[in-house]
């Protein structure tokens, strides 16, 4: 079960510096505040590189159900592991996000604006489309699964130490280019277990979790992700044609 405690390790590191900037950025008298969206997607894209470069030798560094069903859609990994490893990168998320809360817990209790409080824990829009924000995180969560095909192996579906780089730079783009909608979830575990976090936790003016917005989050990276592995499919067998 190495791979699923890595998973949890992997999601955890991930939100721990991922929300854990969003926090910083966001949060009343914290010595990062309103350093701006340059410093929350550069965050988030080292938040990917330490998440994917220290458990990757053990289970591949998926940290995100949409790269997982990804992958198994394209053949690169066994669908009779997708369910656990969703589940440990939920758990690894919810326990980063607790992390956060407690790192930041005098922060969140004199913060005054609820929506300020919520998007360090999950998504939101700025303005609220269903529509473009679910084609937001189609198109957001296609970029990154199509770039991480490209970097896994077909005979294990891992990423490689050193490409944990790469996949960073692929989030940081994402971020930079088409972030403005959304806030990129791009991870469905990136949002629904922080958004159970932010309901449960005690928070002063904490406000309430906009469940109607959840499933776009989930649905949206899971939709990209099939996008991709068709792309990445249909190419691959039209290379294979040209090389025949």
């Amino acid at each position: 079960m190495t791979y699923f405690f890595a998973e949890i390790v992997g999601t955890f590191l991930l939100i721990l510096l991922g929300d854990g900037v969003v926090a910083n950025v966001l949060l009343k008298d914290t010595k990062g505040i309103n350093s701006g969206w340059i410093v929350i997607t550069a965050g988030w894209a080292l938040a990917v590189f330490v998440g994917v470069f220290t458990v990757s030798g053990y289970s591949g560094a998926h940290i995100n159900p949409a790269v997982t069903v990804g992958l198994a859609l394209a053949g690169h990994f066994p669908w009779s592991m997708v369910p656990t490893y969703i589940i440990a990168q939920c758990i690894g998320a919810f326990i980063g996000a607790f992390t956060v809360w407690v790192f930041y817990y005098h922060h969140y209790n004199r913060t005054e604006d609820p929506v300020l409080i919520r998007a360090t824990f999950c998504t939101l829009p700025n303005i609220n489309a269903p529509g473009n924000n679910f084609l937001s995180e189609v198109i957001g969560t296609f970029a990154l699964v199509f770039g991480v095909l490209y970097l896994m192996p077909p005979a294990d579906g891992s990423i490689g130490s050193l490409d944990a780089l790469p996949v960073a730079l692929i989030v940081f783009a994402i971020g930079l280019s088409l972030g403005g909608t959304t806030g990129y979830a791009i991870n469905p575990a990136r949002d629904l277990p922080p958004r159970i976090m932010h309901a449960l936790a005690k928070i002063k003016h904490k406000g309430d979790s906009d469940w109607s917005y959840a499933w776009i989050p989930i649905c949206g990276p899971i939709a990209g992700s099939a996008i991709a592995a068709l792309a990445y499919l249909v190419l691959s067998s039209s290379s294979i044609g040209l090389g025949d």
